[in-house]
């Protein structure tokens, strides 16, 4: 995507205008609308605190708006915390401890910072193909459909297990979700592309509503007590300081590379055809990373979803977001209206939301059987083995392929096939 400089005029109408305020209120509402169960279950999904994911995406939100007077890197791109990063997070927590993660947060926005200083996101598409990056989403949107999935029939916590598996309330636990998957799913292919809120917000309804009448598993939302502090880390040995640095070098890449892939697309969807700057973007969420960082945070990217529901319901400019940034705040610091949320309700949006991931296979289709077969080899490696090292395997393969290829093919030396790779790099054939 080509980088363009947008004038100071341009930068003021990212922030607000008045002939769209209207407008962009109404996107903000119905935005929030979808947003607030969406990160609530990629917050479960991490394994961080509810109250925390709400927060992260409220202050990624406030920051977004702030940017866009003076360096906007879109106009209608809607910050939050990202699904395809709630598996990795969840890695980190277990690895490192929540204690650490902080830390780990403000490492990641300190190489997204240096990333963001050189204007290096050009080159990651190249290092790491669109491809790879798809596959490692499927791998992720798998993980997170199968540890939803078993909501759709669990029993209420605290309740005796009964001794057959299809005792009444399981019956009524399943009938709830399969009636809730389809509405959900009747909404969404009817409202995609005028109303994409519609869904989640009547499928919460129901849930809400049913919740009343049958004994379900419930949301519970604890407290969470925010301290601000500079994020220092605790680690026991060096091995996990060096596997820290790795490991938000890959968090950071991957954010990243998500941001680059979401610009390109929010660009073609902006009612204006303005374009998009991912520099900016990159400016915005190291920003918003490292703020977070300092409260417990999670990390955050202007998402495809939340940005196209914030496009069809009608916004124009970055004052969408500052709507968006307030209802969360809301909720923020009245978590305890959410207990209402039942596990059915979120666990179909989740699962819904990882069969997409999955689907994004299909997009690589037109990079031809070999784009097709590695991609869906790294979602294999990512689901199976694990999301780093899924990766990594799937990227020495890449290298082998290519040199093996070079090599007797072509007829290449070792080292022109090295010369070859690198002028790439060299001639600024990058994505901007």
């Amino acid at each position: 995507m080509e980088t363009k400089n947008l004038d100071m005029t341009q930068s003021g109408s990212a922030a607000f205008r008045k002939e769209y305020a209207l407008r962009d209120v109404q996107a903000g509402v119905i935005t929030a609308t979808m947003a607030i169960p969406l990160s609530i279950g990629i917050a479960l999904m991490s394994d961080y605190p509810i109250q925390v994911g709400l927060a992260t995406v409220a202050f990624a939100s406030f920051i977004g708006f702030l940017f866009a007077w003076f360096r906007p890197g879109n106009f209608i791109g809607a910050p939050g915390i990202a699904a395809g990063l709630a598996p990795i997070l969840a890695m980190g927590v277990a690895t490192f401890g929540i204690e650490n993660m902080a830390f780990i947060i403000f490492l990641t926005a300190t190489f997204q910072a240096l990333i963001w200083k050189f204007n290096w996101q050009r080159y990651l598409l190249m290092a790491v193909p669109t491809y790879l990056v798809e596959g490692l989403l499927a791998g992720i949107g798998l993980k997170i459909a199968m540890k939803f999935v078993p909501f759709l029939w669990m029993l209420p916590v605290g309740m005796a297990a009964p001794e057959e598996f299809w005792s009444d309330d399981r019956i009524a636990v399943v009938v709830l979700s399969l009636v809730g998957i389809v509405v959900f799913l009747a909404l969404f292919q009817k409202f995609k592309d005028t109303k994409p809120a519609m869904p989640y917000f009547v499928l919460i309804i129901f849930g809400i509503i049913a919740a009343q009448m049958f004994s379900v598993n419930m949301l519970k939302v604890e407290d969470v007590e925010f301290n601000l502090a500079f994020p220092i880390p605790d680690f026991e040995s060096a091995y996990l300081w060096i596997y820290a640095i790795f490991f938000a070098l890959m968090l950071a890449v991957v954010d990243v590379i998500e941001q680059v892939m979401s610009n390109a697309a929010i660009e073609k969807i902006d009612p204006l055809k303005r374009p998009c700057n991912s520099n900016n973007s990159l400016l915005s969420i190291w920003v918003s990373n490292m703020g977070a960082s300092f409260f417990g945070g999670m990390t955050n990217l202007d998402g495809l979803a939340k940005s196209s529901t914030n496009r069809l319901a009608g916004a124009y400019t970055k004052f969408s977001v500052l709507i968006i940034g307030l209802m969360i705040t809301f909720f923020v610091f009245n978590s305890h209206l959410l207990d209402n949320l039942p596990y059915f309700a979120l666990a179909i949006i989740m699962a819904f939301v990882g069969i997409r991931m999955v689907m994004g296979l299909l997009h690589v289709a037109h990079h031809g059987p070999y784009a097709l077969l590695l991609g869906t080899l790294c979602g294999l490696l990512v689901f199976k083995v694990g999301i780093f090292e899924g990766l990594i395997i799937t990227l020495v393969i890449h290298a082998v392929i290519n040199f093996v290829i070079f090599k007797n093919i072509d007829e290449m030396k070792t080292g022109a096939i090295m010369r070859k790779y690198f002028d790439r790099f060299k001639n600024n054939e990058g994505v901007d």
